[in-house]
């Protein structure tokens, strides 16, 4: 016997009840949409039971989810946000890498690490040539005064099964400014700085002239910032940089790659770090990084999974 409400209900009526909101679905209902929904309301319903959820708390959630969402829109999405910092953004994405991994058994080396997408992603961005700058402000500085340091970053795009060069891959890259923020967050920031999508070439290489990541703080004002105070949790992000692949013929490949040197690292506010996404921003030593003046070098390149 369990007390719910102020009432003694046995585990088998609270089950029955479960049960009867699930069989009030009509003979159209979608069938994905309703095993999704089905098991949704499974296991809020057994979370209510579980931490005996009061009147109080469920209204100061609606309350969350509603400011949440009037603070949203294109520039940001604080529902995702929310998703980042409960890890079920980093989940999702992680059961994605390994049925992607799953999809390419036998392949001669394992498909490039996914990681999440994040509430900051934003469509438009600017094609460059290879080689090309997508830092249209070099004046910006960190809260200390230091301007960030260039990067040559490049490297290339094969298929992860066969090692064969990917020509034309669409790669999409951005990351904040020195001073933490995504310029859809600063008003002082040229439009789509950080921002820029690049092509592969024939040997499926890539280039990018950008500055080399810096860690900063999730915005702390919304419904995630609210679950981060309950918590006493660190709204901190290492350093990254995130990129968006896409070829045809191939998944979509969404990951990040983070400063090995950051002291952030382990202490993700998001979850999404990995050990096999970090990397080193070393002193440049490739010709093509001398030639192109910057203050650090990392090469990386990605292997996507065919769309099988």
């Amino acid at each position: 016997m369990t007390a719910t409400n102020g009432h003694t209900t046995t585990n088998g009526v609270l089950d029955s009840y479960t049960k009867s909101c699930q069989d009030v679905s009509g003979p159209k209902a979608h069938p994905r949409a309703k095993f999704v929904l089905d098991a949704l309301m499974k296991h809020l319903h057994a979370f209510a039971r579980e931490v005996q959820l009061t009147n109080e708390e469920w209204l100061a959630s609606c309350d969350l989810l509603i400011r949440s969402g009037q603070m949203s829109d294109a520039r940001r999405n604080e529902l995702i946000l929310i998703s980042d910092v409960l890890g079920l953004e980093s989940l999702v994405d992680n059961m994605t890498h390994e049925r992607a991994q799953a999809a390419s058994s036998g392949a001669k080396v394992d498909a490039t690490e996914s990681a999440i997408l994040g509430p900051f992603y934003r469509t438009g961005a600017p094609r460059y040539e290879n080689g090309g700058d997508i830092v249209l402000d070099h004046t910006i500085t960190s809260a200390d005064g230091k301007r960030g340091e260039t990067c040559l970053m490049h490297g290339k795009v094969t298929d992860a099964s066969t090692g064969a060069p990917i020509v034309g891959a669409q790669i999409d890259i951005w990351h904040t400014g020195p001073n933490g923020l995504y310029e859809q967050q600063d008003e002082k920031q040229p439009d789509y700085n950080y921002r820029g999508r690049f092509t592969t070439d024939a040997a499926g290489y890539y280039a990018v002239r950008c500055l080399r990541p810096t860690a900063y703080p999730i915005p702390y004002d919304g419904g995630a910032g609210d679950i981060l105070k309950l918590l006493d949790r660190s709204p901190m992000r290492p350093a990254h940089i995130h990129l968006l692949i896409e070829a045809n013929g191939y998944k979509q490949l969404v990951t990040q790659i983070f400063d090995s040197k950051c002291e952030y690292i382990g202490a993700d506010a998001v979850f999404a770090d990995k050990s096999g996404l970090t990397v080193d921003f070393a002193t440049p030593s490739s010709n093509e990084a001398k030639k192109s003046g910057c203050q650090t070098e990392v090469a990386y390149d990605i292997r996507l999974v065919a769309d099988q």
